[in-house]
């Protein structure tokens, strides 16, 4: 485009310039050896630039002959080439297409026509063609070659680096990691890769270098970038809690205002201000933290906080957090929790209850049957919430690469990917048989067996009765009748044995001939420990002698 508007001015200037001319007349003598020579001003004009393009063509032909040996050797030379790019290009179509044996035919075509030196794209489609074929040292021998060369330097690392990761050579592949990363920070594999060995080695102060070089070089957004560095300073916080508590709340308080809804940012942050003393503060982060985000690892560390509460200021706390999100599952379940601690039964079944109605998961039932393990000991319902529980969907968990961890990790230890840990429910196997798909509220709370209430003994004070072998069998007392249950537990009984749990419906009713043996025993009501008592006396020489042992 410039090249023409500079033709169209050069057009426009000489137009203008014989236009000028040809407005103003005039004659040119020239007097050379003794003759005159006469012309006008435009002849004159005309001719010297006629004799300008003369020459100019001359030269052009006189270049042209003089350089045609070159020319016609380069246009040879350039067709060669096309050529050679040509089945390049199709033999890594073909690579990268599995095709091995085009792609071995057309890299010797390649190099036939093209200079490997020149071109190193013939090392990668043999490097490729070996991998194929499945001869991977040559392969890696390639990759290290390119790997020497300044201009393929990174290309060779990379095949060097999954190489290594395919063999599972960890360590070698951190290496070429780190030599890749060194040269080029905004690699996203060799950044990545490294970050990754960094983390995994706890070298928490390297990674954060490294993470700000990559995000400095543009290849990581600055959303990513932010969760990545909070990640490792959360990580970095973990790693030093116990040895300098106010540098791990300090990192972990960064990362929470890089990103608000980490989780473990803000429990790391909140153990760190409990053990350096501020409890005040560390309550508060987790507070602000509960109103977005309601977390189990946020209310249990809320609750407990500095070690040494008692049960009391536990539940307390608990409450509070449940004020917040009173309809929240991990709230009623904290307190439920909290007040089975504190062996209030009825508000933590009464918080559990209204947990499990809200989501029926295996958590809140297992702990239905320690709440009623603790205050019934009716193994009925006990099972009853076992078996719930069972059917129940899973609770959530941190979960990242198919492994379930108990706490949150920054990495994954599957494939060491920073920040690969979710918590999310747990996801069913195809076939699996998942009966917790059909459980309702009805299932389980209308199915309930009815609580058993234990059953008061006779006898107010710890006196053995001893009878003949023939008049009296060895038999435990039978049950009272379910309706006499109530009446007789409101009766006050001294120093009574511990009751014993009301038999199932279905056991075998005692019959009449123990019945009546059990009647024959007179309970003792405590005389004096030095009077022997008044031994009775039976009604008929054939009634049965019992005596009376004081214990």
């Amino acid at each position: 485009m410039i090249k023409l508007l500079g033709f169209v001015l050069l057009v426009l200037a000489l137009a203008w310039g014989f236009a000028w001319l040809a407005d103003r007349p005039g004659d040119i003598t020239i007097l050379w050896q003794n003759q005159q020579i006469e012309l006008s001003v435009m002849v004159a004009v005309t001719l010297i630039v006629a004799l300008f393009a003369v020459i100019m063509f001359i030269w052009w032909l006189i270049r042209t002959i003089w350089t045609s040996p070159r020319s016609i050797n380069r246009y040879f030379r350039a067709r060669k080439r096309d050529r050679g790019y040509q089945a390049l290009s199709t033999g890594l179509i073909a690579a990268s297409a599995g095709d091995a044996a085009t792609a071995r035919k057309m890299n010797a075509r390649a190099k036939s026509l093209l200079s490997a030196d020149q071109e190193p794209l013939i090392h990668l489609l043999e490097a490729q063609a070996s991998l194929i074929e499945g001869r991977h040292d040559e392969a890696r021998r390639k990759f290290e070659q390119m790997a020497e060369d300044p201009e393929t330097r990174e290309l060779g690392l990379r095949g060097l680096y999954l190489e290594a990761k395919r063999l599972g050579a960890d360590e070698a592949a951190s290496q070429y990691a780190e030599r890749a990363v060194e040269k080029a920070p905004h690699l996203p594999w060799a950044a990545e890769a490294s970050l990754e060995t960094k983390t995994r080695l706890g070298l928490f102060e390297e990674a954060l270098k490294l993470l700000e070089q990559y995000r400095l070089s543009g290849a990581l957004g600055k959303d990513e970038a932010n969760r990545k560095k909070a990640v490792l300073l959360t990580a970095k916080a973990a790693a030093s809690l116990d040895a300098n508590p106010k540098s791990a709340a300090d990192d972990a308080q960064h990362a929470i205002r890089l990103e608000p809804s980490l989780v473990p940012a803000a429990v790391v942050a909140a153990r760190a201000l409990y053990r350096d003393g501020n409890l005040r503060k560390g309550s508060a982060i987790l507070e602000r933290i509960w109103k977005t985000v309601p977390h189990p690892d946020i209310a249990a560390s809320y609750i407990h906080a500095q070690g040494g509460l008692t049960s009391d200021e536990r539940l307390r706390r608990a409450i509070k957090l449940e004020a917040t999100h009173p309809e929240a599952y991990e709230a009623l379940y904290a307190v439920a929790s909290a007040a089975l601690d504190m062996r209030d039964f009825r508000i933590a079944r009464e918080k559990a209850e209204a947990a499990a109605k809200r989501d029926m998961r295996e958590g809140v039932f297992l702990l239905l049957a320690d709440i009623e393990e603790e205050q019934t000991g009716d193994q009925a319902r006990v099972r009853h919430w076992m078996a719930m529980a069972r059917r129940a969907p899973q609770d959530p968990a941190w979960i990242a690469d198919g492994i379930v961890s108990r706490t949150w990790l920054p990495l994954s230890p599957v494939t060491g990917r920073i920040d690969a840990f979710e918590w999310k429910k747990l996801e069913h196997q195809a076939g699996a048989a998942i009966e917790h798909e059909t459980l309702t509220v009805e299932d389980a709370f209308l199915s309930l067996p009815p609580v058993h209430e234990p059953q008061p003994t006779a006898g107010a004070q710890n006196v053995h009765v001893f009878t003949e072998p023939a008049a009296q069998p060895a038999m435990s007392a039978p049950p009272a009748p379910r309706e006499t249950v109530a009446k007789d537990a409101a009766k006050p009984v001294t120093g009574r044995s511990p009751a014993r749990p009301a038999r199932q419906a279905h056991e075998a009713a005692p019959d009449e001939d123990e019945r009546k043996s059990w009647a024959a025993v007179e309970p003792f009501f405590g005389r004096p420990p030095d009077d022997p008592g008044v031994k009775s006396v039976p009604s008929s020489a054939d009634e049965t002698k019992t005596r009376l042992k004081l214990f």
